[in-house]
């Protein structure tokens, strides 16, 4: 008989992913966003026949935010950046699919992001950083015209369109403050008609959906620990609280037309749960899933449910909701070679924090006969996110190369509340610093691991984390891995996009007031400390966390001669578009914590 080996860590290297997908109006075809050729471009798959092939739709090789198809099927609309640059711009491709031809573009430094299309295709509501890099603009374009009107000047915050009621009489805006702070409002010639009682409240108010032209329902938590379903009566001009479940974040809105009801995804800690709520009855009903994640929903005409789930063992795909409520797998995104039961699902366990706050966190055990007694440290990125129990093809990579992993979602994560998640705002370095102390002092005292067996990798905040830890704890670890994570805070905060800057004072704090503050907890300050050797990774066009925060700590340490590795993507932003980049990173992630043991 033939024997094969165990599952190589390179299956895991050649694992996909799908970031979002649309359908066209007769529901015959899907189109989704994926790096199925290497490269992120749209692929496709024809749902009216019985047994359907991906086939390539545009070839850009860049990502893209979006897919729009024209109700009269004469085009379709989407975006793309330029190597994670995030200047999206607008593109047209024919129906059935080829090269994209550029439409609502402009420099390359510009954004166009799209926001609406008219029910009759006419009209492309988008937003643009265009004149207004700071706090941008919304501008309508008419198609049949070439006409293209500014319909709002953001000011004082970032100020996008929200939802557009399908007479178009009414749209809603955004204002954006910080992660945890914005308003939605109508703009009525010189008012703004807010849908939240008190816009001077810190709360937040998102993803609004009309229902009919005179009711808008969206999740807020205005005067409320956790989201829940709020309704805005334009007519009357009344807010109400419509549903709120317990200990759960309602996190998206969907209407279904046909039943007249709303799809709501809700956070709770790692995982999402899906329901649906009959608007006239005020019945809620849980829908069970085949996964814990839901990155997308999507309600058709015809009241047909799709949605991209994902779980840890579950790499990204597009299913289907019958009406007689069974999944219809679309997708057949796995990983190569490899079933489920040898994948890792995390362990979900709790320890306590200096203060005694619980942190909820997730433990992967590598099996027991890959297990090489080394645990790697993974501080989140965000910070206002959170580690949960979605599909990391890192993460298996690394658990099949014989590592434990410990993700702690410390203060600041998502998916515990209001009042968390605002921990971490002005204090990036004191409170969630201690929280990941404890979670690694948790892993010692459960003889998990031990200082000498401990890696400490993160990306982007979770890089920021690994860098101040290593400076302030060097004894807990055996070597650092940092992906694009700031270094100094007084650099960052002015390097950060245009349209970010009004919102870091309430996220970070002030460079001049709080000047003490940003000495202390940038990882800079700590040189002399960060002896442990360090692999450092960076992508050149990153516009969140740019080289420079990369180059200086490397460069400073390198003067003082201690043992850095520097890896710089040329054609990468913030995270890994492209498959051979991403493949390049994990190899050398895991040659150096080989190297190190």
């Amino acid at each position: 008989m033939i024997k094969f080996p165990k599952p190589k860590v390179e299956q895991f290297f050649y694992t996909y992913s799908i970031y979002h997908f649309q359908l066209s109006k007769d529901e015959k075809k899907l189109v989704f966003s994926t790096n199925l050729s290497g490269k992120r471009n749209l692929w496709a798959l024809d749902l009216s026949k019985e047994h359907t092939y991906p086939f390539q739709f545009a070839q850009k090789d860049e990502a893209s935010l979006f897919v729009q198809f024209d109700p009269n099927g004469q085009y379709v609309l989407t975006s793309f950046d330029s190597d994670g640059d995030e200047n999206y711009q607008i593109y047209a491709l024919p129906p059935e699919g080829g090269l994209p031809q550029p439409l609502i573009t402009g420099a390359e430094n510009e954004k166009y992001l799209f926001a609406h299309l008219s029910r009759d295709g006419k009209r492309i509501y988008y937003n643009t950083s265009e004149n207004n890099p700071s706090f941008l603009n919304t501008r309508v374009r008419h198609l049949d015209t070439d006409k293209d009107e500014l319909l709002i000047e953001g000011e004082a915050a970032p100020t996008t369109l929200a939802a557009v009621s399908e007479d178009e009489k009414t749209l809603v805006y955004e204002n954006m403050f910080a992660n945890t702070y914005n308003n939605i409002f109508i703009q009525k010639e010189d008012e703004k008609i807010y849908l939240t009682p008190d816009p001077k409240k810190v709360h937040v108010s998102y993803e609004p959906v009309f229902t009919d032209n005179n009711t808008i329902y969206f999740p807020t938590d205005y005067e409320s620990e956790y989201t829940y379903l709020a309704k805005y009566d334009i007519k009357q001009g009344e807010f109400s609280k419509v549903l709120e479940i317990e200990e759960e974040s309602i996190e998206t809105v969907k209407y279904d037309k046909a039943s007249n009801s709303l799809y709501l995804v809700t956070e709770k800690g790692v995982v999402d749960k899906l329901y649906q709520y009959k608007v006239k009855s005020g019945e809620l009903k849980e829908i069970r899933k085949p996964f814990d994640m839901i990155d997308q929903v999507t309600v058709t005409e015809s009241g047909a449910v799709y949605l991209l789930g994902r779980s840890a063992v579950k790499p990204d795909n597009i299913y289907r909701l019958t009406n007689s409520e069974k999944w219809e797998q679309l997708t057949d995104n796995r990983v190569l070679g490899v079933s489920e039961e040898e994948l890792v699902d995390p362990e979900i366990v709790t320890y306590s924090s200096f203060d005694g706050m619980e942190m909820e966190s997730l433990l992967f055990r590598a099996k027991p006969e890959n297990a090489n007694g080394y645990t790697v440290f993974w501080p989140h990125g965000g910070p206002q996110a959170a580690e949960r129990k979605f599909f990391r093809a890192m993460f298996q990579s690394i658990l099949n190369r014989g590592y434990h992993i410990f993700a702690p979602n410390f203060r600041g994560s998502t998916g515990y509340g209001s009042s968390f998640v605002k921990l971490v705002e002005q204090d990036w370095g004191h409170g969630p610093r201690l929280d990941n102390v404890e979670g690694i002092k948790w892993l010692f005292d459960q003889k998990i691991t031990d200082p000498d067996h401990l890696f400490l990798v993160g990306g982007s905040y979770g890089g920021y984390m690994a860098l101040l830890l290593h400076g302030r704890h060097p004894e807990y670890f055996k070597a650092v891995i940092d992906i694009f994570g700031p270094s100094d805070l007084f650099t960052f905060v002015n390097s950060v996009p245009p349209h970010w800057k009004p919102i870091m004072e309430r996220w970070l704090g002030d460079p001049e007031r709080d000047k003490e503050r940003f000495v202390k907890d940038s990882p800079v300050t700590y040189l002399e400390t960060m002896t442990k050797p360090m692999l450092v990774i960076q992508g050149a066009k990153d516009p969140r966390v740019v080289k420079e925060e990369s180059d200086q700590i490397v460069q400073k340490l390198q003067d003082k001669g201690r043992d850095v590795e520097y890896l710089v993507l040329e054609d990468e932003g913030h995270g890994f578009s492209k498959k051979e980049n991403e493949i390049k990173v994990y190899k050398r992630m895991l040659d150096f914590m080989e190297k190190h043991k």
